[in-house]
């Protein structure tokens, strides 16, 4: 099949779906739940306002029971054992072959297994079968390859940009980067992968997943995470991956339009630094879900992307639950383009 049949969409492109995999007490949220799972509501507020909702879960009724104050006529709820809620990153790589879509059922391994999820990988497949998806959604296994959402943003038009560090991980694949690039040309239907061979988020368990640094945001604009302070143990490397995004080109040959997202303020627990990043928001139908930390930089945050997203409104949900458990609210979700839920 030729790859210029391949569509890997963008996620601002209009999307029929959302994933939710819900907390519950089996999972590393145990010791917090009362924490996390306010936030977990809003999210699924603002989401199902909008478009359908997915929610994943061990207990149907007592996660109805914590979204009461919901209209819950636009949300999909499947009872199904998880390890974890990581959903961008268990959940299906939805694409478009020959104008069908497609459902890529890649392998999770825990981020190259530093974590368990036999339960997780049966996700997509469970919901296949559950019929959560339109008829004419077909499943495809791609079961052999390690590949997580989080570590993808593509534009909608063949261009892919990710990070060497999550990719070339020896716990993944074990392929050098011609043969991993190789590969996401002829799975995605790409012309041009854009490697950032720098940047990091000190207590992130993803090997620097794209999500947590640099986000496309339309073809010709990146957002990205900014350091200024010059003590923080992170503005070298962000340094040199702001010059490696200002030396990408567009498929037009011109610069991309690069907008800075504050760094955001530390925040530990138990003396650890957590992932804390505005650039892990989420893009649905006419909003933007951006992740806040109760902080002064909340603001700029905010008004910073909207600039990339001026036809959408911005919306911030206080993650600092969350980052508790080293990822965000992007990290916690997966959206699934028109045509895939009905």
């Amino acid at each position: 099949m030729s790859s210029s049949h391949i569509i890997l969409p963008a996620e601002w492109a209009l999307q029929s779906a959302v994933q939710l995999t819900w907390p519950h007490q089996n999972t590393d949220w145990r010791d917090i739940l009362d924490e996390v799972i306010p936030c977990f509501v809003d999210i699924a507020c603002e989401i199902s306002m909008r478009q359908k909702l997915i929610i994943v879960c061990a207990d149907i009724k007592a996660v109805k029971q914590q979204l009461s104050d919901l209209n819950l006529d636009n949300i999909i709820f499947r009872e199904m054992e998880t390890n974890d809620t990581w959903a961008r990153d268990h959940g299906a790589i939805s694409v478009f072959i020959d104008g069908k879509p497609v459902l890529m059922d890649f392998t999770f391994n825990g981020w190259g297994m530093k974590f368990a999820a036999n339960l997780d990988n049966q996700i997509t497949k469970k919901l296949y079968a559950s019929q959560t998806f339109a008829p004419e959604v077909w499943y495809q296994n791609r079961l052999r390859f390690v590949l997580e959402g989080g570590s993808l943003e593509s534009d909608g038009k063949g261009t892919l940009l990710t990070t060497s560090e999550c990719l070339l991980s020896e716990n993944r694949n074990n392929m050098s980067c011609k043969e991993v690039e190789q590969y996401l040309k002829d799975v995605f239907g790409l012309h041009t992968v854009h490697w950032l061979n720098h940047g990091y988020l000190a207590g992130d368990d993803t090997d620097s997943h794209i999500d947590t640094l640099a986000r496309l945001c339309n073809e010709s604009v990146i957002a990205y995470v900014k350091c200024d302070d010059i003590n923080d143990e992170h503005y070298c490397e962000l340094k040199k991956m702001e010059e490696e995004l200002q030396q990408l080109c567009q498929s037009n040959g011109e610069p991309y339009k690069l907008i800075a997202l504050p760094m955001a303020d530390a925040v530990y627990c138990d003396d650890e630094r957590l992932p804390a990043t505005y650039a892990n928001f989420l893009i649905i139908n006419g909003a933007v879900l951006l992740p806040t930390y109760n902080s002064p930089k909340d603001e700029l945050a905010i008004r910073q992307l909207q600039k990339a997203f001026p036809d959408r409104e911005i919306i911030g949900i206080n993650c600092l639950a969350l980052i508790k458990q080293h990822g965000s609210l992007h990290c916690v979700t997966m959206q699934y383009p028109q045509g895939y839920v009905i």
